[in-house]
């Protein structure tokens, strides 16, 4: 295991991180998954599955459509639930990791679920932080997304702050009229960092003319979101005045990352790419410490 290059490490919201690259929610699984195939605690950090209340089987096959500047995905949030996670998923993660940070994202479909996910994970072992991913739809107000009202998010990091100490990261949504307004109100509301972007909604055919997904339309990742990430991270490092920031979206490469990084992005999140070839990570940080790429 390599020792932090000068440069590269970084303490953000509190936590040490050993270089700026992390996986993005979704991508790693609970880091389990990955085991004999990458070394994770090259990285920087992992951010966890989405973690529910209860257990969620998510959305109908197939899931994940490829397309020439990404993918579509519609998973639908499957997880096994917030028991399941504490009692044997971070156990995991904790006992295996020694140098990268777990963020575990967190989900919920009334502003309550988030505080219960976030107080039934409190004080678990391993925790470094809680991304919440306010792309979700608020089943009681006809599904609209909890990011795309403020007071909802005001509301939702408000009760997560109330229900825990550790850094609260609010992920936000690239449709977002005012992405940097937005990221105002959570900073205020009490969030230590901003990711940013999450997919773009999309939909595809296929040439039956069904959907190629099976719940109709998904989330669209890979390299077509970098310009929009790294613009997103642009406008919320701009208007925040300092908080942290982690970029998301289209990373295939360490000069990928570092697009983020010149915008002030304090650290950088990759996923579509990392599905694809999951031994690229640990390449792009070894392209970071030695300045290539």
């Amino acid at each position: 295991m390599s020792s932090a290059v000068p440069g590269l490490s970084r303490t953000v919201f509190g936590r040490q991180f050993q270089n700026p690259l992390l996986l993005a929610a979704g991508t790693a699984g609970f880091g389990r998954e990955l085991a004999g195939v990458m070394d994770l605690d090259r990285l920087g950090g992992l951010v966890t599955k989405a973690v529910s209340l209860e257990p969620r089987q998510g959305n109908r096959a197939p899931r994940v459509a490829e397309f020439r500047g990404g993918m579509l995905n519609s998973v639908g949030l499957a997880n096994p639930g917030l028991d399941r996670v504490r009692a044997a998923y971070l156990p995991w993660l904790a006992a295996n990791l020694r140098r990268a940070q777990v963020l575990v994202n967190v989900v919920g479909f009334t502003v309550e679920e988030y505080g219960d996910v976030v107080g039934g994970l409190d004080g678990a072992a391993g925790v470094s932080a809680f991304e919440l991913n306010l792309s979700c739809p608020n089943t009681s107000a006809g599904g609209i997304e909890f990011g795309a009202d403020a007071g909802c998010v005001r509301r939702i990091v408000a009760l997560c702050r109330s229900r825990t100490r550790l850094p609260i990261v609010a992920k936000l949504s690239p449709v977002l009229p005012d992405i940097a307004g937005m990221a105002l109100v959570a900073r205020d509301a009490g969030a230590d960092g901003i990711a940013v972007v999450n997919t773009l909604p999309g939909l595809l055919f296929a040439g039956s003319g069904s959907p190629r997904v099976g719940n109709g339309n998904g989330g669209v990742s890979g390299p077509v979101l970098l310009p929009v990430g790294v613009l997103a991270a642009a406008r919320v490092v701009e208007r925040t005045g300092g908080i942290p920031v982690i970029g998301i979206g289209g990373v295939r490469s360490a000069a990928d990352v570092r697009q983020y990084l010149s915008v002030g992005a304090s650290l950088v999140a990759m996923g579509t790419a990392a599905l694809a070839d999951p031994r690229l990570p640990e390449r792009i940080v070894d392209q970071l410490e030695r300045g290539r790429g």
